[in-house]
């Protein structure tokens, strides 16, 4: 059930916050600051990370295959170049479901750039896009929260049901229908009937996020470290065999335990001191990279004027 939102969700609101995007200078040096230098330095890092951690000194670093948790950061930078385009298409989201539609049938895309991932996910950035502020305060409605508890609970069963009879890849959108074994049809029906069913639990998600400010909304800044940086954790566990070693760990109160720990380490790498720490590489600094524009010269000039 958390796969069918989750990421979804990270994605409208990368939209969300994504809407003032145009192809001004300083924009475009922060797309690059902020997310293609991480995407290079964590690319590297990761596969680094995995030949010492899985023993496996033949892994290549490749920028044109991202591994693990980089996808996003490609898609990112792919999706944020697009938004111009979508601000002036009439029918934006329909034609964003349409080219993941066309993705998901069409196996000749390849690996390269996780670009079944750019296409897949796409129409989520894009319904983002053209969300405003009222839309969520109307999800955040009480009778939208008391819905969504049957809505969860409603999926939670179809979840229970559909896993034994259907493969969960379809929920990273990262093969094509026919790389699943399915046919074309197959891949058209699933990425409408997903789109849905994300849409719908991502609005539930949402009704209860709180409109006030609250301990834990400092965090939300510090989102993209805390999904970067758990990689590492989420991949060592498995490198070192954590859950194979303690077998209570498979069983209900273990696994209860197991989200505890997670979501209280997920939480601790969102916090400042983190942001703080990890900054160099999620956010750097690099003034000596561009060169300065006309209008901030400008600017410089009148005030030292």
């Amino acid at each position: 059930t958390v796969y069918t939102f989750h990421m979804p969700a990270f994605i409208v609101i990368s939209g969300y916050f994504s809407r003032s995007f145009d192809m001004r200078a300083d924009r475009l040096k922060r797309l690059v600051t902020g997310v293609a230098v991480p995407y290079v330095i964590f690319e590297i890092a990761y596969t680094l990370f995995k030949r010492w951690a899985d023993d496996d000194p033949g892994q290549p670093i490749s920028l044109l295959d991202p591994w693990y948790l980089t996808w996003f950061l490609v898609a990112l930078f792919v999706w944020r170049l697009t938004v111009p385009l979508w601000k002036i298409v009439r029918w934006p989201v329909p034609l964003a479901l349409a080219i993941a539609m066309l993705a998901v049938i069409s196996p000749d895309i390849g690996d390269d750039l996780d670009l079944q991932r750019v296409l897949q996910f796409l129409p989520f950035f894009v319904l983002g896009l053209f969300m405003k502020p009222e839309y969520f305060q109307l999800v955040r409605r009480r009778e939208v929260r008391l819905l969504s508890i049957p809505v969860f609970a409603s999926a939670l069963l179809l979840a229970y049901w559909a896993a034994p009879r259907m493969t969960s890849a379809w929920f990273y959108r990262r093969d094509s229908a026919q790389e699943l074994g399915a046919p074309w049809w197959a891949g058209v029906v699933m990425t409408l009937a997903l789109f849905g069913c994300s849409v719908v639990l991502t609005a539930c998600f949402f009704a209860w996020v709180p409109r006030r400010k609250m301990w834990f909304t400092v965090l939300g800044a510090g989102t993209l470290y805390g999904y970067l940086l758990h990689g590492f954790l989420a991949k060592g566990s498995r490198f070192w065999g954590w859950f194979e070693d303690y077998e209570w760990l498979h069983k209900p109160l273990g696994e209860i335990f197991v989200s505890v720990v997670a979501a209280t380490v997920v939480t601790a790498l969102c916090t400042p001191p983190v942001q703080r720490m990890f900054r160099f590489a999620m956010e750097p600094r690099m003034e000596w990279a561009f060169k300065r524009d006309a209008a901030e010269l400008a600017r410089e000039r009148a005030r030292s004027a």
